[in-house]
């Protein structure tokens, strides 16, 4: 949709119409970019008769299971009028059931793909298609370091996270919930952390979900830092929601789904299902479950306003059937999210899917294999939005600062890896071999000495050198080199420029909503 005048010259008056930048110096610089756009194919793990048993399969368990829907009449009353059958179970929780095509119908509204809109233009993010994005992780209640260790998060390191986010540029995204500031009151956080999303990143960011009212505080700082008419006709702040599995949708959740849709915001439609424990133990069950749910959430945001952004969404995992652990970043998701692209993109709808899993208590060998395992799998499946791109640990109970840098890292070579292989008479670098000739090097040949600077991708962070120039430098590993880098990525942090005027608004949206209640620490 249009950008109104209004808009940009509120945005002039910031001084935030930025050209994309170049990172690093010297001879190995990139060109930042808003959004990845694929140029390799996706990988199509399924036949169309097994992606046919899937669905076939989603639509049983949403005609006769059903979902069940509580706390929110207006919910049930939507669905009922599009066609549910409605069961009462309590006085507050309804069952709906929906005849085989009826959600795929809803589905039809929304969007293939859709443009969230940064408070710097130049970083607005498209989300379907062939754009890929790539947020930080999300959620975790403990931070830790090397030097600190494990610790329950603070907004200072809730704002440090943004900073180190806002300072890579193999990240599009300013995220959402990075870390809960326990040091804030549960009903008065989610304005500090909106806030700092605002104030330190000019990325597009995730608003607050976890109630009602404060699904309604997002929106309005939203409509504060861009303008009412602006956020009228687009879409500025996107909510991620998660059912509860299995087979639930709470009031929470759907209230704040409807808020969200009502005022032409995005939206992103999770199950977290472990599989053996809210889901099938067998991952084409998971899937079969995870679609259903997601779909019923992502039609909802269609009866509220057709046309509101829905992002699909899946976040598989397995567990340890000895012990009942959840386990991260192991086989059988990745191959779960590479069939939910294929079935993401045969409902013409964006997909949100796995990130840098894992459940090691460090920033290892084992969190870098697992992280690969899981992230490889949503670059393979075509996901549109990958969140947990940076920091999970822990089994997303911690947010790492080192592991954040080292999965940064792996973003950036993601960016070249996701830009594919041009072939073409330049390429195949024949001249190359004809200046040289057989048995001489290429260092000196023009075809080289025109290509060094930008042939090939360079790591922030990895040690190439031989052992002996490593070990005379005192023999680092990632893991020391990673909280280095943060520390003085942070020293070095510079907050985007923002309208006093409008910073000076939204201070006093918080003051005015935190003076209005009483602190409440659960």
């Amino acid at each position: 949709m249009a950008r109104s005048s209004t808009r940009e010259g509120r945005l002039r008056r910031r001084g935030n119409r930025h050209s994309p930048r170049s990172t690093g110096s010297g001879e190995n610089k990139h060109l930042e970019v808003p959004f990845i756009t694929r140029n390799i194919p996706t990988y199509d793990l399924l036949s169309e008769e097994n992606l046919v048993k899937i669905e076939v399969a989603a639509d049983t368990i949403l005609a006769e299971i059903g979902i069940e829907f509580r706390d929110d009449e207006e919910t049930t009353r939507l669905f009922k009028s599009a066609g549910g059958k409605v069961t009462p179970v309590s006085d507050t929780a309804w069952n709906i059931k929906f005849e085989p095509g009826m959600i795929r119908e809803v589905l039809k509204t929304a969007p293939e793909r859709f443009t969230q809109h940064a408070r710097n233009p130049a970083k607005s993010v498209e989300i379907g298609g062939d754009a890929m994005v790539f947020a930080p992780a999300y959620g975790s209640p403990f931070v830790m370091d090397l030097d600190k260790g494990r610790r329950y998060g603070t907004i200072e390191d809730f704002e440090n996270f943004i900073k180190l986010a806002q300072s890579s540029p193999w990240l599009h995204h300013s995220g959402g919930t990075i870390c809960e500031p326990t040091d804030v009151p549960v009903n008065k956080r989610h304005l500090d952390m909106v806030y700092a999303h605002m104030r330190y990143s000019d990325r597009a960011f995730l608003g607050s979900i976890t109630a009602p009212e404060r699904a309604v505080d997002s929106i309005e700082m939203s409509r504060i830092l861009f303008g009412k008419e602006f956020v009228e006709n687009n879409c500025v702040i996107i909510g991620n929601f998660n059912s509860t599995s299995p087979l639930v949708w709470d009031g929470v959740s759907t209230q704040g789904i409807r808020a969200y849709a009502q005022a032409g915001q995005g939206s992103i439609h999770l199950p977290f299902l472990l599989g053996g424990a809210v889901s099938p133990v067998t991952m084409a069950g998971t899937v079969a479950q995870g679609l259903a749910e997601s779909m019923a959430g992502c039609a909802l945001t269609q009866l509220v306003k057709p046309g509101a952004p829905a992002i699909l969404a899946s976040f598989f995992s397995t567990i340890a059937l000895r012990s009942g652990s959840p386990t991260f970043g192991t086989p059988e998701p990745a191959l779960g999210s590479l069939v939910m692209g294929q079935l993401a993109r045969r409902l013409k709808l964006p997909l949100r899917c796995a990130g840098n899993f894992s459940t090691s208590k460090l920033p290892d060998g084992q969190a870098m294999t697992q992280s690969m395992m899981s992230m490889m799998s949503a670059v393979q499946c075509g996901a549109n939005y990958i969140l947990h791109a940076a920091g999970f640990l822990d089994g997303l109970l911690s947010m790492s600062y080192e592991k954040f840098m080292l999965d940064t890292d792996v973003c950036g070579a993601l960016h070249t890896y996701l830009n594919g292989l041009s072939v073409n008479e330049d390429t195949l670098g024949i001249d190359a071999l004809r200046e040289g000739g057989p048995g001489e090097h290429m260092f000196g040949t023009a075809h080289t000495l025109s290509h060094y600077k930008t042939a090939y991708w360079d790591s922030g962070l990895n040690d190439d050198q031989p052992y002996e120039t490593w070990s005379e430098k005192g023999s680092e590993d990632s893991m020391t080199r990673a909280n280095r880098k943060w520390k003085q990525t942070l020293a070095d942090y510079q907050a985007p420029p923002i309208d006093e005027n409008i910073d000076g608004q939204l201070k006093e949206f918080i003051e005015q909503r935190k003076s209005s209640m009483e602190d409440a620490w659960y």
